[in-house]
């Protein structure tokens, strides 16, 4: 009897979760203000999606792309301002009364409005405005999507802005390569969850993969490894293909300009002064030893280091120069990171300019090195961001602080008046494993949940407000030395993407671990219409 009673106890509850799953508006990242009604507003035949200004007209056309399953041909788009017909209504209002990029979604039974001081708000209201609708508006075949589907969307007041101005995602194209249409569908994911950055790693010793045109050896040479690492560091196998490949400039402007159109800005990466492996095989010289090397085939750190001689500086600045033609980001990102000093140790060039310049060592070199790159980007307009060595040996001076190897770094240079972006490893790098499971996929180390992620705070309590502006925001890394498909790099991204856009956006005090697994159910059907070879681990 007593088991048959906590029998019916576990049925009951299980029915509760699943009627409140079923009724619960699940939008992620949380909304800060809503304010559910009655009724529903229905997409049927005869709706008009209206936009006020030309700055919204590509975006409606993406909100009818979107609602094509609802009808199989669409609906009319046209330039208006709101009236009482039966339609769905984007629209710019004054900035004071809006966050810039902050939305109003209000929707009755007769019409829809999104408001927004910027189109990047109105076009956040849309995300947000899919997420109301049944999962099945994702699916990607619409033929399989039944004729039976209400596509009702609730009656609800929705006020809504951002935590942070920096909602980044990175992805190492270098380790391995990744192909034009699956970086596009990589912004299309990001920028459902109202990411705003894209940190594009371009540059690695183990690949280059942007075109140069001044530089043509960099890909006909540095894009390509005669082998890669099989298993994890250490087995000592290999696999003996030859692997590689590159973007053109053509292909960048694509992704650059697709990218825009989703609101998302791409911050390209060209390591420096380490992890220039794969440029030093092309160019020798530009090393400290004019030693033929080869593009590395493992992972790891390498000791191959650009060489701080005016020649270096002449080509770096010539690379720079056509990066920044291809990409409008004000950030350019410089790397720093894992610079090995034994080559400036052993190199008279170095030593030389380390005494021409009174430099103390080898660490205010790469300072040296770094602030001469930064003069240089400063004077086309743009900005240096670095990881967090470029600390060492002094920052330069408008440098913006990119944190991963803890938190440290970030306090720093907050404390100094920096800009921080707070990526740590212990919480922010998606190539981890994600569940202690044997059957998980080979992972570079480590394991950083669903939960961890979702419970990472980017403002350090070692700041006070006065320096807790300066932490832009924060980003998660997804570094791909065991991942070589797409689909590997949707396991490892997702869920996890999702649970970070909440820390990102949603106000500190209105996150709930227990109530976004509730709503993350919703998006695991989303994820299954869309393809995505999401990991299941929270899955119920």
């Amino acid at each position: 009897m007593r088991h048959l009673l906590l029998f019916c106890i576990l049925l009951l509850n299980a029915q509760f979760l699943s009627a409140y799953q079923s009724s619960e508006i699940s939008i992620i990242p949380k909304p800060v203000h809503m304010e559910e009604g009655q009724g529903s507003f229905s997409i049927e035949d005869g709706i008009t999606i209206f936009y006020s200004d030309p700055s919204l007209e590509g975006i409606s056309t993406q909100l009818n792309d979107l609602l094509f399953v609802t009808n199989w041909k669409g609906y009319e788009v046209i330039s208006g301002t709101e009236s009482n017909d039966k339609g769905i209504y984007l629209s710019l209002m004054d900035s004071e009364d809006i966050h810039p990029e902050g939305y109003e979604l209000e929707v009755s039974e007769s019409k829809i409005t999104i408001k927004g001081s910027t189109a990047a708000g109105v076009f956040y209201g849309i995300q947000t405005l899919r997420q109301l609708l049944p999962e099945q508006i994702e699916h990607t075949d619409p033929s399989l999507v039944t004729r039976d589907v209400a596509w009702n969307i609730p009656v609800v007041e929705i006020q809504d802005f951002p935590r942070f101005q920096y909602r980044g995602m990175h992805l190492d194209v270098a380790r391995h390569f990744f192909p034009v249409e699956f970086v596009k569908r990589y912004i299309d994911l990001i920028a459902m969850y109202k990411y705003n950055r894209f940190h594009w790693h371009l540059t690695e010793d183990q690949g280059w993969r942007i075109e140069i045109k001044q530089y043509p050896l960099l890909t006909e040479i540095g894009a390509w490894r005669d082998s890669t690492l099989i298993g994890n560091y250490g087995t000592g196998k290999y696999d003996g293909i030859r692997y590689g490949g590159y973007y053109t400039q053509d292909e960048i402007r694509e992704i650059v300009a697709y990218a825009k159109e989703r609101y998302v800005t791409v911050i390209p990466e060209i390591e420096l002064p380490g992890h220039s492996t794969a440029a030093i095989a092309a160019y020798p010289e530009l090393g400290c030893f004019n030693q033929d090397i080869d593009v590395a085939t493992t992972w790891g750190v390498f000791e191959d280091i650009y060489c701080p001689k005016e020649e270096t500086f002449e080509f770096l600045e010539n690379v720079l120069d056509e990066v920044i033609e291809l990409f409008p980001s004000t950030y350019i990102h410089i790397g720093g990171d894992e610079a090995p000093k034994k080559q400036w140790e052993e190199s008279e060039v170095a030593q030389e300019v380390i005494q021409r310049e009174g430099l103390a060592d080898e660490h205010e070199l790469q300072s040296y090195f770094i602030t001469r790159i930064e003069s240089y980007l400063n004077s086309k307009g743009r900005q240096i961001i670095g990881w967090d060595e470029i600390l060492e040996g002094g920052l330069a001076p408008r440098a913006t602080v990119m944190s991963w190897r803890g938190e440290q770094g970030g306090i720093e240079a907050a404390k100094m008046g920096h800009n921080v972006i707070m990526t740590p490893n212990g919480s922010n790098y998606f190539d981890h494993y994600q569940a202690e499971n044997e059957r998980e996929p080979i992972a570079i180390c480590c394991l950083t949940t669903l939960e961890d992620i979702y419970g990472y705070e980017p403002v350090p309590a070692e700041l006070n407000e006065e320096e807790s502006r300066y932490v832009l925001g924060a980003q998660g890394n997804v570094w791909t030395e065991y991942m070589h498909t797409g689909a590997k790099v949707e396991y490892m991204a997702f869920p996890r993407v999702i649970g970070l856009s909440e820390v990102l956006w949603t106000p500190k005090s209105d996150k709930e671990w227990e109530r976004f697994l509730i709503r993350l159910q919703s998006h695991f059907l989303r994820m299954d219409y869309l393809n995505v070879n999401a990991a299941q681990h929270y899955r119920d």
